[in-house]
């Protein structure tokens, strides 16, 4: 079936929902529509629906002038199987010992490796993004320091890659959480998947905000692959959550936000340890004082 698109940007936070709000009373409706902070530190605001009929494209305009929004673009989507196109084009991915591959590829898997088994229907947190790829090797290199670790979360978990590539090479339970159940049922989904089952624990909550997070802590080791301004936010509750020496992993960070998210920590008592640059992203290694 054809699907259509209508995409435009617009300045500001409540503008941009106030407009996909009036998009969602269009007619014909929309299917879905979608606000999104664009991560090029250019203060702009993605606006988009989508729609199974041809959007009235008038209301469209009269909406952007009204609100303020560059005029829409609308495009024509041809009918596509986008999990086997996705799966055509996701190869697996190599983080040191870890090596994240969908089922497709299952024979490509080598055998001195740890294996995460992600579907391209799953895609956010395969591994191929810069973050999630930062992490993994972040993870890598403290293990190959000889770190151990015996309390780990995973906070903003998405797929549950990190936490499970944490529970495959140590033995202790780990914690994974994120504030979207659609993610949390996704997370369960791949441990189980994985055969995890029992050594990952998946849990709705905004941050640390769990009793079984709150029982757990304090960790030796914290991942958090969000975005800087929830990273910032973090930093006080993280600071709590961890134990002396612990270590955080942090990601979801633009190049040019690492220094503001390093000086944030290190007033907190967590200090930078490795940074790595992939593309646009950089991952951040710290480590919090004794």
């Amino acid at each position: 079936m054809t699907t259509f698109t209508a995409l435009t940007t617009l300045t500001g936070r409540d503008a941009a929902y106030a407009l996909g709000e009036a998009m969602e009373r269009l007619e014909p409706e929309p299917t879905g529509v979608g606000v999104f902070e664009m991560e090029d530190g250019s203060g702009l605001w993605e606006v988009g629906g989508y729609f199974e009929a041809a959007p009235d494209e008038t209301a469209l305009t009269v909406l952007a002038v009204a609100m303020g929004a560059k005029p829409f673009v609308v495009s024509e989507l041809p009918e596509t199987d986008w999990v086997a196109h996705v799966r055509r084009e996701l190869a697996p991915v190599a983080a040191g010992r870890f090596f994240v591959y969908g089922s497709h590829v299952a024979d490509q898997v080598p055998e001195d490796c740890e294996p995460l088994l992600i579907e391209a229907a799953m895609a956010f947190g395969t591994g191929h993004h810069g973050t999630t790829l930062g992490c993994l090797r972040a993870l890598d290199r403290i293990a190959g320091d000889g770190f151990v670790g015996k309390r780990v979360a995973d906070i903003g978990c998405g797929t549950a890659v990190l936490a499970m590539a944490a529970a495959r090479i140590w033995e202790d339970p780990v914690l994974a959480s994120d504030i979207d159940e659609v993610a949390v049922d996704v997370a369960q989904a791949n441990v189980a998947a994985n055969g995890l089952t029992g050594r990952v624990t998946c849990v709705e909550a905004a941050g640390f905000d769990h009793p079984s997070l709150a029982a757990a802590a304090p960790f030796d080791l914290v991942f958090a692959n969000i975005l800087k301004g929830p990273l910032v936010a973090l930093a006080p509750d993280m600071v709590e959550a961890m134990q002396p020496e612990a270590y955080a992993i942090l990601s979801g960070i633009l190049n040019e936000q690492a220094d503001e998210v390093v000086a944030v920590y290190a007033r907190s008592g967590i200090n930078l340890t490795h940074r790595e640059s992939i593309g646009d992203w950089t991952t951040l290694t710290l480590q919090k004082k004794t």
